[in-house]
């Protein structure tokens, strides 16, 4: 299906300032066209009338409090004291990030009432860029799996049709930013967080070069690294509007670097005209796919012959199942391991939920062996992936291997007629570019004709985000569709 169908919710539609993209929103400030009190009173009816419909924004602040900081932001940019890009504009933080007195959960019910007294680093720059901090995005448990459920909120649904998932585990941030509720958000990505919930809500998800965005501060910053903070909204300038405010090193972060310095501005130039893609597609039928979804993302791909781009389907020679042991490896020694703490103590052990458990207690289990092996197998793809970026700009995969399923199914057990061995193999399609350490963007692919949206991941070299940035721009102006519900 080429073009966007309208969403199943019974909400209005957004018009006014909720339209505008956050760039013009940021412009509009600056010159002083429209107030911070007028955008962020505009964003919060918008949340007052269709929040309740689709549970996307959680811990959502007192109104008169908001209020109270966007008259200040206009005080100050009156006074020619604008903190930075983003002053005046309203954002939700993903509830798997520290904010200082704003209840941060997890989605877990331990942390149900808990208020950090520090905010994390990508939170701390994002209010000193200006942005005004109106509540939180809703998550899975502890961000594990891709859909956005949790037993201290309930479950997020779809943009689209309320019967189906938002994805996850960036769910909240994705459907707020496609309904209008938020301009951009930002999300996290260990093993497709931004994209699949991008792809599945006709949104834009940027997962970054490996240290671009510095994590933390954690309790271990060393070993902890494959996940990262990113991006998420319904135009690519958006993207790197946040982009600029989250990028570069932090000593906190020792693993942190400075980046290629202002993606906006990296936008205006043209990218390089021509360009090879690399179709990996299902990785030669070694991950199983919903049927339509590679018709869906190969069409999308051929729209980037109109930029004079070649596609050449590829498969990689690679033992794709070793790769799939070696994620689920480091996972669990890391995220699994930090979680610890939390089955040790009975009472809480008894809150968490069996996904939780299992990753926990598969930790538990591995030896140093085990992870230096993993570790070993993640290196080799990595110069697979960088003998690859000796003949391709870019590689290509498809963001899910299922279209959104319903909003009462946990996980897909089963995808092509096989069986998924775990609660995330479902979504093993992703792993790659994590793995690899390189950034990745989701692509709105289009539909199918039940109306539902899939994604295109778009894979470029380590640390050449920008030229994602620009090629996802590329794609963006001549998508037939805008993106968004």
């Amino acid at each position: 299906m080429s073009q966007k169908p309208a969403t199943k919710h019974a909400i209005p539609q957004a018009s006014g300032l909720c339209t505008l993209s956050a760039v013009e929103l940021a412009r509009g400030i600056t010159r002083r066209e429209f107030s911070s009190r007028e955008v962020v009173g505009a964003f919060l009816d918008r949340i007052e009338a269709v929040n309740p419909k689709v549970n996307a924004i959680v811990s959502l602040r007192p109104r008169e409090d908001i209020l109270r900081e966007a008259a200040l932001a206009d005080a100050e940019q009156k006074d020619g004291k604008a903190r930075g890009p983003l002053h005046g504009l309203p954002i939700a933080i993903k509830d798997l990030a520290r904010t200082k007195g704003l209840t941060t959960t997890f989605g877990y019910r331990g942390f149900a009432d808990w208020m950090p007294d520090e905010d994390d680093i990508a939170v701390e720059r994002i209010r000193a860029a200006g942005a005004i901090i109106i509540g939180k995005t809703n998550t899975p448990e502890f961000g594990l799996g891709s859909q956005t459920h949790n037993e201290v909120f309930g479950a997020t649904v779809n943009a689209f049709d309320p019967a189906l998932t938002s994805g996850g585990s960036s769910g909240g941030a994705a459907v707020a930013v496609a309904l209008n509720m938020l301009p951009l958000a930002d999300g996290s990505d260990f093993g497709g967080s931004l994209r699949n919930p991008a792809a599945y809500n006709n949104i834009y998800g940027f997962r970054l070069s490996q240290g671009l965005v510095p994590g933390g501060p954690r309790v271990e910053t060393f070993f902890a690294q494959m996940g990262t903070e990113g991006p998420m909204g319904r135009k690519v300038a958006d993207l790197a509007l946040l982009l600029d405010v989250l990028a570069g090193y932090d000593p906190r972060s020792p693993l942190s670097h400075g980046g290629e310095g202002r993606y906006l501005a990296g936008l205006t130039a043209s990218p390089p005209a021509g360009g090879r893609i690399a179709w990996l597609g299902d990785l030669g039928g070694h991950v199983p796919m919903e049927a339509g979804i590679l018709d869906l993302c190969e069409t999308a791909l051929g729209r980037f012959g109109e930029l004079a781009v070649a596609v050449e389907p590829i498969v990689p020679a690679f033992d794709f199942e070793a790769l799939w042991r070696a994620f689920v490896t480091l996972r669990q020694a890391t995220s699994a391991l930090g979680l610890k703490v939390h089955y040790d103590d009975p009472a809480k052990r008894a809150l968490l939920k069996p996904e939780a458990i299992w990753e926990i207690e598969s930790g538990l289990r591995l030896m140093a062996v085990d992870v230096y092996n993993a570790s070993v197998v993640r290196t080799s793809w990595h110069r697979t992936v960088l003998g690859l970026f000796a003949r391709y700009d870019f590689l290509a995969l498809p963001t899910a291997q299922v279209f959104p399923f319903d909003i009462k199914t946990h996980w897909p057990r089963e995808v092509g007629g096989r069986a998924m061995d775990s609660y995330h193999r479902w979504m093993e399609v992703v792993i790659g570019a994590t793995m690899a350490g390189c950034p990745v963007i989701n692509l709105p692919a289009g539909f199918d004709d039940r109306g539902r949206p899939m994604g295109l991941q778009l894979i470029g070299r380590p640390r050449h985000d920008l030229a994602v940035l620009q090629a996802a721009a590329a794609y963006e102006a001549i998508c037939p569709w805008p993106a968004g519900a």
